[in-house]
C-alpha cells in the first residue's frame, strides 16, 4: 500500500505535510472537509479545509494558553463563551476554574463534535458530559447577535479566515461579542502565525483596537503549526486585567488547583512580550498606542 502524505493546502507559496500511517475518518460535512488520521509521532490529527487544527500529541499547548490566559485574570470567571472548539479542548481547560458555573460552547458543525467524541475522546469527552457545560449547534454569528446573556469571557476558538470561520475574523463579529460580554470582561481570538500572515494579526488588532480600550496580542508555540510564533489576541475595557501580576496569578493557580502542562504564571506575564517583527504589527495596525505590561 501506498504511502499517504497529507499536505496543509492553507499557505500558497509552501506546504507541510504529514504521514498519515492510518486515516480513521474522512467526510465532507456541510460546513466543511474533516480529516482524522494517526501518525506515529503526532498522535491522532484533525485537519479542517486543508488546514492542520490539532495533533493528541501538543492540543494541550493551544487550549491551555487559550483560556487560562484571559480566565486566570480574572477574580471569578463564572460564565465563558466559547465560539467554536468542537473538539472541546478549551472546554476542558475552561472547566478546570472551579467559580466556573456555565460554559456555553456553540459550534456549528455537530460532525466536528461527534468525531472528537469518538476518535479523541481524551480531549475532551468528559467536559461534554460535565453538567456546567452547555452545548449549542449554532452559526456562533447569529448566536452573538441573539444572545441576552453576558460573559465575564468569551473565547473564540476557530479556524483559520476562511469557509465558515471567515466571518468570526470580521469586525462586525468582534463589536457583538463586545456587547455580550460583562462590563471588563476578555474577549481572545486566534490570530495564526504572524511571520507567514501578518494581516491576519494587523487587521484584528485594527478592528479591536477600534472596539476595546485594551487590545494585547500574545504568542505561544505550537508545534504543529509550522512557521513560527502562534498568536492570539487579547481584548478588554479593563487594562488592569492585562497588569495581574505573576504572584497573584500564581496564587489564583494554587486555590483553583489548576494542574496544567504548558501554562504558567512567568508565562503568562511573559507571554505578552512580544518579538520586534510582532510588535512592528500590532503598533502599524493599532488605531492607538498597543497595550504592553507595565515594567
Amino acid at each position: 500500500m501506498a504511502t499517504r502524505w497529507i499536505e496543509e493546502t492553507f499557505h500558497a507559496d509552501w506546504r507541510p505535510r504529514i504521514r498519515a500511517d492510518k486515516v480513521l475518518h474522512e467526510v465532507k460535512t456541510e460546513h466543511q472537509h474533516l480529516v482524522i488520521f494517526e501518525n506515529r509521532f503526532w498522535g491522532k490529527v484533525l485537519i479542517l479545509d486543508g488546514v492542520f487544527q490539532l495533533t493528541t500529541r501538543d492540543e494541550f499547548i493551544y487550549h491551555e494558553v487559550m483560556a487560562h490566559i484571559p480566565l486566570m485574570a480574572l477574580e471569578r470567571p463564572r460564565k465563558v463563551l466559547i465560539v467554536g472548539g468542537g473538539d472541546g479542548g478549551v472546554l476542558r481547560e475552561v472547566l478546570k476554574h472551579p467559580s466556573v458555573q456555565e460554559a456555553t460552547l456553540v459550534e456549528i458543525d455537530q460532525e466536528v463534535i461527534d468525531t472528537s467524541i469518538k476518535f479523541y475522546p481524551e480531549i475532551g469527552k468528559k467536559a461534554f458530559k460535565d453538567k456546567r457545560a452547555n452545548v449549542v449547534i449554532a452559526d456562533g454569528l447569529k448566536f452573538v447577535v441573539e444572545t441576552t446573556e453576558k460573559y465575564d469571557a468569551i473565547i473564540v476558538d476557530s479556524s483559520e479566515p476562511m469557509g465558515p470561520s471567515a466571518v468570526l475574523h470580521s469586525k462586525p463579529f468582534f463589536a457583538d461579542c463586545k456587547k455580550a460580554l460583562k462590563e471588563g470582561g476578555i474577549f481572545v481570538t486566534q490570530t495564526s502565525l504572524p511571520f507567514h500572515t501578518p494581516a491576519h494579526l494587523a487587521s484584528t488588532t485594527k478592528a479591536l483596537s477600534s472596539i476595546y480600550k485594551a487590545v494585547a496580542p500574545f504568542v505561544c508555540t505550537q508545534p504543529c503549526y509550522f512557521g513560527g510564533e502562534f498568536c492570539i489576541s487579547w481584548a478588554s475595557d479593563n487594562a488592569e486585567h492585562h497588569e495581574v501580576p505573576t504572584a497573584t496569578l500564581a496564587r489564583r493557580a494554587a486555590r483553583r488547583d489548576i494542574k496544567t502542562n504548558y501554562w504558567t504564571p512567568g508565562y503568562h506575564t511573559g507571554a505578552f512580550a512580544l518579538p520586534a517583527y510582532i510588535q512592528k504589527i500590532v503598533d502599524k495596525a493599532s488605531s492607538k498606542p498597543a497595550t504592553k505590561r507595565k515594567k
